[in-house]
């Protein structure tokens, strides 16, 4: 009998970003926002040479650095090469941009109406396309599996992770890449009406996996994904993912969430919050896999200060801790625990289903087919219901007794516009000293390889 893929997992954060180049570099900016002149534009002709540059616009050469990064960091190509170790068909594509391509967008059409479609370049023209991003990046690296663009609005980092996860989960795919990414121009700064140094000139990318495969290849995870919810308001979305008030350990709040009077906030204000956006820009469908990233760098330094406290407190005292600030995370990510992570075997095969259904709600509009082609690049529609909510898998997963103070809550959307999706991360199950769950029942089309 195949076995299933497990908690799904992040093995690899990849960041293409000026001045952060790590996840705790990133929360540490968020944590106190630099003052004086910003940061250099991220330089990606160091990344991905000038190959890489060739005929694509900013947003997808931002892309390509972060997607990279994190297939590195995920032990899935060498650091001398650009193709992956794994089967192609086992690593999917999600990739999430409102605004990425809006410039060539609209200077195509500007070009086709002051003369004619024949002054075109046709190496430039497809960048016109909404899918170029994340159908790149699969060419780049030989990623044949499915092949996923979100352009979801406030939400869409969030739902791309999620839509990762969901590939993973119902086995499409071991593994996918998650990214988001916007940046700046002219045609973008007179959309939004504001000045370049408000918005985001970057991109992050995450590697979600199943947790049997991460083990399977000797890698350890750097976070499990949690429970998924998107609800019409912030409140209603907050409750579903912590029922009863419980206290996060740390709250990544939707893009310039401005606080409510004592007694409408959604979350304790004892918890430590994080805008993200303070620190790199608005960041639109970017939003979410930054907020991830972030996240990664916060269960890092957490988990590396339980490690050096003896493993002491619990409840609201980990939360008090893990929020503190002015703790390093002293690149704790990149020195494996070998605790950290189960070898392949019973132990690794015994951790349960992701708690995320592959099925979507009725009243959710996304055309996005279970049976898609692995090859098929499929644009998911902006028009996804806010009154949808993904309903999440019965089972118990094997991180899913973390205490509550040891998750980050992740939230974005508008919560005016009644669109809001949120996601707990947590300390990957090997970290939580307990032992496996039973093995969930198997998808019939889990992947064979």
């Amino acid at each position: 009998m195949t076995h299933g893929p497990g908690d799904v997992v992040v093995t690899g954060v990849g960041l293409a970003l000026p001045g952060a180049a790590t996840p705790g570099a990133l929360l540490r900016r968020a944590a106190a926002p630099a003052t004086g002149p910003a940061p250099e534009p991220f330089d990606t002709a160091v990344r991905i040479g000038r190959r890489g540059h060739r005929y694509k616009d900013r947003a997808t050469r931002l892309a390509l650095c972060a997607a990279l990064d994190a297939l590195r960091d995920a032990a899935l190509i060498p650091a001398d090469g650009e193709e992956v170790t794994v089967p192609g068909d086992t690593v999917g594509v999600v990739a999430s941009s409102n605004l990425g391509n809006l410039d060539t967008a609209c200077l195509t059409a500007a070009a086709i109406a002051e003369r004619s479609a024949m002054d075109l370049s046709p190496m430039s023209l497809p960048n016109a396309s909404s899918n170029v991003i994340a159908s790149w990046v699969a060419i780049r690296h030989g990623l044949r599996g499915p092949n996923l663009m979100l352009c979801n609005g406030a939400t869409s980092g969030l739902d791309a992770v999620h839509w990762g996860a969901t590939l993973v989960a119902a086995g499409r795919v071991r593994r996918a890449v998650v990214i988001g990414v916007e940046t700046h121009n002219a045609v973008v700064e007179d959309l939004l009406g504001r000045p370049a140094d408000e918005l985001l000139d970057g991109a992050a990318a995450l590697v979600v996996e199943g947790a049997r495969w991460a083990a399977a290849r000797g890698v350890p995870a750097a976070a499990a994904l949690g429970p998924y919810e998107r609800r019409a308001g912030l409140t209603g979305c907050i409750e579903a993912l912590l029922p009863g008030g419980a206290a996060p350990g740390v709250w990544f709040t939707p893009e310039r969430y401005a606080e409510r009077p004592a007694g409408a906030v959604p979350v304790p204000e004892t918890v430590p919050r994080y805008d993200v956006t303070d620190a790199v820009g608005r960041s639109s469908g970017a939003l979410g896999v930054l907020q991830c990233a972030a996240a990664v760098g916060w269960l890092t330094r957490a988990e590396a200060g339980r490690r050096a406290g003896g493993e002491t407190g619990s409840g609201a005292g980990d939360g008090a801790a893990f929020g503190d600030r002015a703790a390093s995370d002293a690149g704790a990510r990149a020195a494996p625990d070998p605790a950290a992570a189960p070898g392949p075997g019973p132990a690794a095969e015994a951790l349960a289903s992701v708690p995320v259904s592959a099925e979507v709600s009725a009243s959710a509009p996304v055309p996005v087919s279970a049976e898609a082609s692995a090859s098929a690049s499929v644009s998911v529609s902006a028009e996804v219901s806010a009154s949808a909510s993904v309903p999440v898998s019965a089972e118990v997963s094997a991180s899913a007794s973390v205490p509550v103070s040891r998750q980050a809550l992740i939230t974005s959307g508008d919560d005016t516009a009644d669109a809001v999706a949120g996601l707990l991360l947590r300390p990957t199950p090997a970290r939580c000293h307990r032992p496996p769950a039973a093995r969930a029942p198997l998808s019939a089309m889990e992947c064979s390889r």
